[in-house]
Formats: C-alpha cells, sequence, structure tokens
C-alpha cells in the first residue's frame, strides 16, 4: 500500500484516464534516492490495470550497452515491428540488434519508436513505465525522449522516474515533471509504526521525510546518535553508508558474489559462472538476501535499491574491482565480445593495445546500430589503452566524430582537439578538422568553422580534399555573411578547378565558387548553371556537400525554375531515410525558397518545422536563420507581434555568434513590417541599420540588399537626392548580377525616380521570368501609384485592381490596404477577397493538410513529419472542422494547386 502519496497518486490517476479515452500524458517524476519514486511507479501499475504495459529500468551495468534499455522496454511491442515504416523498422532493428544495418541517424530510431509504440496502443491504450531513467543508456533515453514529445492523440501514458540532479537527456527536456518532496509526519508514523512518537519526529525532521531513510534509521535508530548533532543529512550518502555497513558484516564470500553481482546486469548464471571463475559458491548471495540487500528470483539478482549496486561497488578496493571484472570477463563467450572488452577495459592498469582494439570493435558495434553515445566512450577509452600516439589519434578523432553524432557538440569539439594535439596523418587531420568546423557552423560559431576550413585546405596536398574543405568554408562565409573570405575561397577553387575535370569535385567547386562570387558582387551566376548542368556520379549524389550546395542554388538564381526541383528531391529523401538532423538546413532553404513564391503558407510550415527541429538537434545556426526567415515572412503577412518576436530572438542569437546572413534577414524584416504597414519613417532605421551591415561586411549580392525599399521610403519622406543615388547604385549591381529578381527591383526604383512607365513595364516583364508574386504585386503597386499621381487614372486602376488582388491571395493584408487604399484614390472601390478559413490552419495543419492533398496516406503523412498516425488524425479533424469540409475530395479543391 502507497502511503503518503495521495496527491501524487491522483496525477497519475488522471493521466491514466486520459489515456484510456485516447489522449497522451506524459510525466517525468523526479526526486532524491528513497524519496518514494519506485514505490508511485509500483503504484501506477496497479493504477493502469487493462492497459498494456512496457516497463524498463535503468541500471549501472547496462548503461554502456547500445539500446538495451529500449530493447528491454519494447520487447512485448515487437510483434508489431513489420507494421512500421520500412526505413524506420530497419533503423530500429539494427539498434535493437535483431538484424544488421547501416548507422542511422540518432533521430531514426526515436521516430520508429514512436511508430511501434502508437501501433501497438492501436489494440487498447498503453502504459510505458520507465524507472531509474538517469541510468538508461543514452541512446535509449533519446529515443525515448523523442517519441515523449510528440505524443498528443494516442492513448498512452508515459511515466518516466528519475534522480533528481543526474544530468540526462530526459532531466534536460522540456516534459511535464512532478518532484517528490518528503513524506509529512503521519504518514512517516505509519511507515515506521511501532516506534516512540517522539523518535520518529526527529527521524522524520533530520531527513526530511525520505522514506527509506527512514526505514534505514528505525533498523538502527542508534545511528541518530552517531550522527552530528544540528546537521542536515546528506540523505544518498547516508544511505550508500548504511547499505556499505550492512555488506561489511557479510562473510567473505558473500561480500564477493555481492561485487560480482554489482558489475553485472544481474543475470544469476552469469553471476554463478563469474563466482565460480573466482572460487566462491553463488549460494552466498542467499546472505546478502536475508540482510535485505538483495532479492534473488526468477534467475535474476535485483538490488534492493540502485544505491546499494553503487556502495558496494564503490567501497570494494580498486584491485578487487579488477579482479572481478576480469573473472566475469573470462566467462563471457564470443556472443557477448562487446560486453567482455567493457569489463577487460576496468581491468588494465597503463595501456593494452588488445584491450583497446576490442574496445574499438565494440564502438563500431555501436555505430552500425546507431548508438553513437555509447560509440563515444567506446572509442575514447579504447584510445586511453592504445600504445601509440597516431592510432590513439584516430581513435579520438572517431570518438569525437560519435560524440558529435550522438548530439554532444562541446565534448566532440574537446576530444577531435586532444587528438590534433598528436600530430596524427594528413587524412586523420583533414577528418579532424571537418567535424570541428561541421560542429562549429552548426552550433554558432560560423567564423570558427570558416577559420578552421580555410587553414586545413591550406595544409592539404590532395586537391581534391582541398575543394571539399573550401567548398565547406564558402557554406560558413554564407551563414557568417563573410564576403571576402568567401572570395578567398572562390579564387583558390578557381585555381584548383582548372586542373580537375571529375564531375563531383567540379560540382562542388563551381557551385561554391559562384555563390562566393554573387555574395561579394562578383559574376558568379554561370558557373551555378554549369555545376548544375553537369552529371554527378553516384558517390557525390550520397556526398553531403553537393546537397548542401544544389540546394543554396534557387537561393543565388532567384528564377523560374532552377534548381528547385533538386531542394525538393533532398527534401523527399532526407524524410525517407530518417535522416532528423539533416533536415533543419534543408527547410530553411526550401521555407525561403517558398517564400519568394506564392506559396506563403507552405513556407511558414516549412520554418516552423526548421525551428522545432533546430531546438531539438541543437542547431542554432540554423535555429537563428529560420527565426529570421519566418520573420520576414510574418512581415509580409502582417504579423507584426510574431514579426517582432521572432526577429528580436534572431537577432540576439546573431549578434552573438556573427550569424550576420540572419541578422540582415531579421532586419529586413523588421522594416517591411513598418513599409507594409504604412510607415516609412518607422521603416528607415532597420533598413538603414541593414545597409550598413552589409557594406561592412562587403556583402554586395544585390538580393540582399533593401536598396529597392529605401528608393521608395526616401521618396515618401522627401530625400528625393537619396532616392536618386540609391537607386542609380543598385542598378549598377543588379546588372552585374545579370538575374530578373534583382533586375525587376531595380527597374521598379528606376521607375519611381525617372518617373518613366518604360521601367515598370520592364520590371513586370523581369517579374515574369521569377517566381515572386510579391514583387510583381509590389511593381504593380508602385506603377498604379504612379499612374494615379500622373492622372491616369484608368491605367492605374488596371495595375491597382492586380496588385490588390495578389496581395490578398498571398496573404498581406497591409499592403493589400496600401493597394485598396491607392485604388479608392482613383474613384474605385477596391473588390477584396475575403479571408479565407484555410488562412487559419496552423503550420503543422497545413504540413498535414498538403501531404494529403498530395496523395499520402494518414501513416505515409505521420512518418514523414514523425508523428504518429493518431497525432495526424487529430489535426486532420481541426483542419477539417475549420474548414467546414468533411472529405479528401473537398480538402483537395480548398488546398490544390490552384488554391495556394
Amino acid at each position: 500500500m502507497l502511503i503518503g502519496r495521495e496527491t501524487e497518486r491522483r496525477v497519475i490517476e488522471r493521466l491514466v484516464a486520459g489515456a484510456r479515452v485516447g489522449t497522451s500524458g506524459v510525466l517525468l517524476i523526479t526526486g532524491e534516492p528513497g524519496i518514494g519514486k519506485s514505490a508511485l511507479m509500483a503504484e501506477a501499475v496497479t493504477l493502469a490495470d487493462g492497459l498494456r504495459v512496457l516497463r524498463a529500468r535503468g541500471t549501472e551495468a547496462e548503461r554502456e550497452i547500445p539500446f538495451g534499455g529500449l530493447l528491454q522496454l519494447l520487447r512485448p511491442a515487437l510483434g508489431e515491428l513489420e507494421q512500421i515504416p520500412a526505413p524506420q523498422r530497419e533503423a530500429l532493428a539494427a539498434a535493437l540488434a535483431l538484424s544488421p544495418g547501416a548507422a542511422a541517424d540518432r533521430f531514426a530510431v526515436g521516430a520508429a519508436t514512436l511508430s511501434l509504440i502508437c501501433r501497438y496502443a492501436e489494440a487498447a491504450p498503453v502504459a510505458i513505465l520507465v524507472d531509474d531513467a538517469h541510468l538508461l543508456d543514452r541512446p535509449s533515453a533519446e529515443a525515448l525522449l523523442f517519441a515523449a514529445r510528440r505524443l498528443l492523440a494516442d492513448p498512452i501514458v508515459l511515466l518516466v522516474a528519475a534522480r533528481a540532479g543526474e544530468p540526462h537527456p530526459l532531466a534536460d527536456a522540456d516534459l511535464p515533471r512532478l518532484e517528490l518532496t518528503g513524506i509529512d509526519l503521519p504518514a512517516a508514523q505509519r511507515i515506521v509504526a511501532g516506534l516512540p512518537v517522539d523518535l520518529v519526529a526527529q527521524l522524520h525532521r533530520r531527513v526530511a521525510g525520505n522514506p527509506l531513510a527512514l526505514l534505514e534509521l528505525a533498523n538502527d535508530p542508534e545511528q541518530l546518535h552517531r550522527l552530528p548533532p544540528g546537521r542536515p543529512i546528506p540523505v544518498p550518502a547516508l544511505l550508500a553508508d548504511a547499505f556499505a555497513a550492512r555488506a561489511s558484516r557479510l562473510g567473505p564470500a558473500a561480500r564477493t558474489a555481492l561485487l560480482v553481482a554489482s558489475v553485472e546486469d544481474g543475470d544469476l548464471g552469469v553471476i554463478a559462472r563469474a563466482c565460480g571463475e573466482l572460487g566462491v559458491d553463488v549460494a552466498a548471495l542467499g546472505e546478502a538476501e536475508q540482510a535485505a540487500l538483495v532479492v534473488i528470483g526468477d534467475g535474476r539478482v535485483e538490488f534492493r535499491h540502485p544505491l546499494v549496486r553503487s556502495a558496494i561497488y564503490a567501497s570494494a578496493e580498486p584491485a578487487q574491482r579488477r579482479t572481478v571484472h576480469q573473472a566475469v570477463a573470462a566467462i563471457l563467450g564470443p556472443a557477448e565480445a562487446d560486453r567482455r572488452a567493457w569489463h577487460l577495459s576496468e581491468t588494465v592498469l597503463g595501456e593494452s593495445d588488445e584491450v583497446a582494439a576490442a574496445l574499438h570493435l565494440a564502438g563500431d558495434h555501436a555505430t552500425e546500430r546507431g548508438a553513437h553515445a555509447v560509440a563515444a566512450t567506446a572509442f575514447e577509452r579504447a584510445a586511453r589503452l592504445t600504445e601509440h600516439s597516431q592510432e590513439r589519434a584516430a581513435r579520438l578523432v572517431a570518438a569525437g566524430q560519435a560524440a558529435w553524432f550522438a548530439g554532444m557538440p562541446d565534448r566532440g569539439d574537446s576530444l577531435l582537439g586532444e587528438a590534433l594535439a598528436f600530430e596524427p596523418p594528413p587524412a586523420v587531420t583533414t577528418w579532424a578538422h571537418e567535424l570541428r568546423a561541421d560542429i562549429a557552423v552548426k552550433c554558432g560559431s560560423p567564423a570558427r568553422a570558416r577559420d578552421i576550413l580555410l587553414a586545413a585546405a591550406s595544409e592539404t596536398n590532395d586537391p581534391d580534399t582541398a575543394v571539399g574543405l573550401l567548398s565547406d568554408a564558402v557554406n560558413a562565409c554564407f551563414r557568417l555573411g563573410d564576403a571576402a573570405g568567401a572570395l578567398r575561397a572562390a579564387e583558390e577553387l578557381d585555381r584548383l578547378l582548372e586542373a580537375t575535370d571529375r564531375p563531383g569535385v567540379r560540382i562542388l567547386g563551381l557551385l561554391a565558387s559562384g555563390s562566393a562570387k554573387i555574395l561579394a558582387g562578383r559574376p558568379g551566376t554561370e558557373q551555378i548553371r554549369e555545376a548544375i548542368r553537369l552529371e554527378p556520379s553516384a558517390e557525390l549524389d550520397r556526398d553531403r556537400r553537393r546537397q548542401i550546395w544544389m540546394t543554396l542554388a534557387p537561393l543565388f538564381l532567384r528564377e523560374a525554375g532552377t534548381g528547385r526541383a533538386l531542394l525538393e528531391e533532398a527534401m523527399r529523401e532526407r524524410r525517407d531515410q530518417v535522416a532528423v538532423g539533416t533536415l533543419p538546413a534543408l527547410l530553411m532553404h526550401l521555407a525561403r525558397d517558398e517564400a519568394t513564391t506564392d506559396r506563403w503558407a507552405d513556407a511558414a510550415a516549412a520554418y516552423d518545422e526548421g525551428i522545432r527541429l533546430s531546438r531539438e538537434t541543437g542547431q542554432t545556426t540554423e535555429l537563428a536563420i529560420c527565426l529570421a526567415g519566418q520573420a520576414w515572412l510574418a512581415a509580409h503577412r502582417g504579423q507584426a507581434e510574431d514579426c517582432r518576436a521572432l526577429a528580436t530572438e534572431a537577432i540576439g542569437i546573431c549578434t552573438e555568434r556573427q550569424i550576420h546572413i540572419g541578422r540582415a534577414w531579421a532586419l529586413f524584416a523588421l522594416g517591411d513590417l513598418e513599409l507594409g504597414q504604412g510607415n516609412p519613417a518607422g521603416a528607415l532605421p532597420s533598413y538603414e541599420r541593414l545597409a550598413e551591415v552589409l557594406d561592412s561586411l562587403g556583402l554586395l549580392d544585390p538580393d540582399l540588399s533593401p536598396a529597392p525599399e529605401l528608393v521608395e521610403v526616401y521618396l515618401r519622406l522627401g530625400r528625393t537626392e537619396d532616392a536618386v543615388a540609391t537607386a542609380r547604385e543598385f542598378a549598377v549591381r543588379a546588372e552585374g548580377k545579370g538575374q530578373p529578381w534583382a533586375l525587376g527591383r531595380s527597374a521598379r526604383a528606376r521607375g519611381l525616380i525617372e518617373e518613366d512607365e518604360r521601367f515598370f513595364e520592364e520590371a513586370l516583364g523581369w517579374h515574369q521570368r521569377t517566381l515572386d508574386v510579391f514583387e510583381t504585386a509590389r511593381t504593380r503597386l508602385a506603377y498604379g501609384g504612379w499612374l494615379r499621381r500622373a492622372r491616369r487614372r484608368v491605367d492605374a486602376r488596371t495595375q491597382l485592381r492586380l496588385a490588390v488582388s495578389d496581395f490578398d491571395r498571398l496573404g498581406a493584408p497591409g499592403w493589400a490596404d496600401l493597394a485598396a487604399a491607392e485604388l479608392k484614390a482613383t474613384g474605385e472601390t477596391a473588390r477584396r477577397r475575403e479571408p479565407s478559413t484555410a488562412d487559419q490552419l496552423t503550420p503543422q495543419e497545413r504540413q498535414i493538410a498538403m501531404l494529403l492533398v498530395d496523395g499520402e496516406s494518414i501513416r505515409s503523412a505521420a512518418a514523414r513529419l514523425f508523428l504518429s498516425p493518431k497525432t495526424v488524425e487529430y489535426h486532420l479533424r481541426k483542419v477539417y472542422a475549420k474548414l467546414g469540409i468533411h472529405s479528401r475530395t473537398e480538402l483537395a479543391r480548398q488546398l490544390g494547386p490552384e488554391n495556394p
């Protein structure tokens, strides 16, 4: 019977009741050792009567066993494995060592875990109970966290208990939590009934109501008199000392058998064989059971509490621990080679190439299963045991890569730096530099990434390697907004390209060089087009660098058609492969591209997902740029509060970490917001600050410049000379780039200062070669306003009607109001588009709806968005309610290609 936890019991009861009716509930229960977390979890089992129960418990012995906790948890549900999407099934089967497979993105197993438990819950509601989660292996904890964040409309309750103050993925997450404190005095009196009331009160006060500590002191009240008077008792230390003292009173054989049990996972057969190796009868464990330190049954040895295991292990002499690990290693067969390697690593004093090699192999196996955190520890420990410095360096680099892939960038960078100190061979050095740069560029230090890559490129003697490093450097410079650095890299790329005709190398070099030149205001578009026309090799098709640059190409060209199919192909591929870690950058590029078409709602959905995944994966750079892009889009859509909040967060991150491309987008957003509200004076500071930032960085790509907007602002504020100078300077840059997007904006600006309709007509011609409806509408508004002022009202109405229609269709109400006001000044009232109910859809609802419009099933849409089918159905019901429809046919009618 659970005593003193009525309030906490009711919390769990409500969550279980929610699961019974199809509502997900997640709760992280934390508290100090002995506070009653496990007792509450046991009570949850009773409350979950009738639910399908999945249970797991973290243990110290299995902390480095890849996905050991997840296998324990999911074992009853594995019969449903064949029913989840194939890429997820393959990732999970490989992770759980059920079948061989290639290393997967660390989030792929999380997506598969979500799919499997949701499939398991289709037959009956499910209760997932994970105790001692701070002792789970990290890959299991991350998979569980990925699933927990996405549970919404499934009949699932997830309860996780973990020790407070222990670092682990679940503790660092934003999960709902319940912090357990001590029980009250009446409950304490019920737990230790039979003791004098005043003694119970004294015990209760000294241990702050910790139930396990109460019981321990109650068994030996004299301990109370041996404690320092008046001081608070550190309960974990008190309990550990009490358990160690109890174990010390056992006989030598029992103590040895207990130490063997503390280094293994509780398998009585393994413990018995290891005891035999040490000449000890495993039956001696019965003495430890009588002392209430362990419970033996069903072929298992379970410690009364995790602190018992820790106390036994910590109190043993180091030599004694090494002997026990050696004994366990000796009885493990070839099928358990990885576990044997871990035990052997605890026996070595100094270095051992043999043990290091075994650990390295264990790291390889962990990598193959996607357990990168475990692999990182294996490779690092192998490196520490390696005699030769060159091989040690290579293993440290492998450890650094695994740590980075596991989402531990600081640890990864530290290991890579340590490896480089050993002056490894060129190939290993390049590998380390590439990884350090990848960490830096994604986690918010593009400047550091640039410096690492440029230095590494200058040191290598291999031209192909140098091209790869320099293309990564240009990518860092793009985020950094460093035009000069990008141009230096481009000059070196051009020199290297003269000596190679390999398609893969040329594609990378041409894309990076062309983009770098455009950033610096130099001709580079033809290099990009040449790269896109080249036929890549199969190897390059899988190269992450090509994927990066092929998705960047449309942003630099800004013309209809070119490169857009590559973006969509890359996105499909990444989703199909469940490559969650690579999605934020792709989503940013896709959203920016869609934001320059009429697919604003899709762009907002892509930005929204990019922001969420960037936060989840710790990719600070992509987070900042996605925030800035979403702010720019919100400005055009008239969402003032959202725009300012997004821009403020983006500018904060970008300023701190020198992500200047994001700062430029955010400043542009703030200026556009004010201009779209008819407030040119309010727009001026942001535009002028943006122009200053771009000039200081040498960023001369006309597509980044607010010059056309400044021309309009200056004219409306009576600063004609500034407008003329700005328009003419911008015209030179636009003509130098020679792309329709820049030329169209330039012609509009010249039309305003020259007051000549030829420029407006020229601008509209250039706009037809792009997909940017917004810029076309801006030109029609400017053109129509000029025609009205020239007293050509009939001609003005033609342009202004189209502007109003386009702005309304896009969902730019502020701009539509400005165009309608101009039209009214000609004597005509605009016929406004009624706001569509589709405008009320959230980004995620829009994303789900569009996948279904494109023909995806509920299950396939769920897999592509890393959600459960029930969650997709939940959002789809909301979509139908908002749109007032009841079928997919009606959905396609409202949101199909003709209704973007």
